[in-house]
């Protein structure tokens, strides 16, 4: 039998459903179709949900993508389309404490417009928030992320100071665009990436759609833009990470690039929809995750808990939910003191090794 305890919580369709809703009305990857499809398929409810969300929204090109994609079978599909259509006016779209919040306080620019454009984005811990950059941008930042934008008619340098970020970059062939991070330099070619900022020494991108060149950092913007007209030539001075490929950089060491199938990308990007996904890993690892959206800090009091494989998913900050979670499938007690700390201890020490 499997060595790895299974925890699952039931989880908000409604607002799974409002962040598909995001990515489809800004264009979806063949990754993410596929990605969808699955959770559709999951439950019936999520299909219903996707239309219900794409309800709000200010037109139908919403609707009509999803039934494209997912044809209502349902008898009263004409008369529920029919609604859905008439309600389309306005969405407002914010989720806070640990939810996607929308920013388009900006304009897009037209490609190659000249604009200087400085500023610093933040997310304090507990909380993921989307920018729009005035490009066409969108930058989502992590919990307790820092992200510094550098824009002029020549470039468009970023630099991840700390934590992680995906970027949706808008098109200019004219202003390469780049992300600065530790000693590293991942420049976009027309993309979509996830970076992951672990420690000065230790980085790794994930790439949903397109490509993106990974350079020194100390290679000045003219020499990252003459790199980019030599994309397919073999002698790239860089290495060229592609849709659904992952690379770890480790002390300015690129481990060897991995083609991820879609559960393990999910799992690596299951945070830009609010929610942690744990396939196996030692519950000391898997609480050191849950630390990075939460003020709280864990003491596993029992050293044997520490290997206890855990895997499923649940709401990323739901500390509630997770202690509920590990009591009811480990027999595992908390005690939280006045410092924030929550220790760990077995209320039956038998239960609390991995299943055989």
């Amino acid at each position: 039998m499997s060595t790895i305890k299974q925890f699952y919580r039931k989880e908000d369709i409604q607002e799974q459903a409002s962040l598909w809703v995001s990515r489809i009305d800004r264009g979806l990857s063949e990754v993410e179709i596929e990605s969808l499809s699955q959770w559709v398929a999951l439950s019936a409810a999520h299909q219903e949900a996707l239309f219900d969300m794409a309800s709000y929204w200010d037109d139908l090109s919403v609707l009509n993508e999803l039934s494209v994609l997912f044809p209502l079978e349902q008898s009263n599909a004409k008369s529920k389309w029919r609604m859905l259509a008439i309600a389309a006016s306005f969405m407002v779209f914010c989720f806070i404490g640990g939810h996607l919040i929308f920013n388009s306080q900006f304009s897009p620019l037209i490609q190659g417009e000249t604009q200087d454009y400085v500023k610093t984005l933040t997310t304090p811990i507990g909380q993921q928030t989307t920018f729009s950059i005035p490009d066409g941008t969108r930058i989502q930042l992590n919990t307790n992320s820092v992200v510094e934008v550098k824009y002029s008619s020549n470039y468009r340098q970023l630099t991840l100071v700390r934590g992680e970020a995906k970027f949706d970059v808008a098109k200019d062939k004219l202003r390469p665009f780049s992300v600065t991070v530790g000693e590293q330099s991942f420049t976009a070619l027309g993309t979509v990436f996830n970076v992951q900022k672990n420690s000065e020494l230790e980085m790794e991108l994930v790439v949903t759609h397109g490509r993106v060149l990974v350079t020194s950092a100390d290679k000045s913007i003219e020499q990252i833009t003459a790199s980019l007209k030599e994309v397919s030539d073999k002698a790239l001075p860089g290495l060229l990470v592609s849709t659904g490929e992952k690379v770890v950089i480790i002390e300015n060491t690129h481990k060897a690039v991995e083609k991820l199938p879609l559960d393990k990308l999910q799992r690596d990007l299951a945070w830009q929809q609010g929610m942690l996904i744990f396939e196996g890993e030692p519950l000391s690892e898997a609480l050191a995750d849950v630390s990075r959206y939460t003020a709280i800090q864990f003491d596993i009091v029992d050293p044997q808990l520490s290997e206890l494989k855990v895997a499923g998913y649940f709401k990323a900050g739901d500390i509630d939910g997770l202690l509920a979670s590990l009591n009811s499938n480990f027999n595992i007690v908390h005690r939280k003191d006045a410092e924030n700390i929550i220790h760990l201890t077995s209320s039956d020490v038998k239960n609390t090794t991995s299943i055989e």
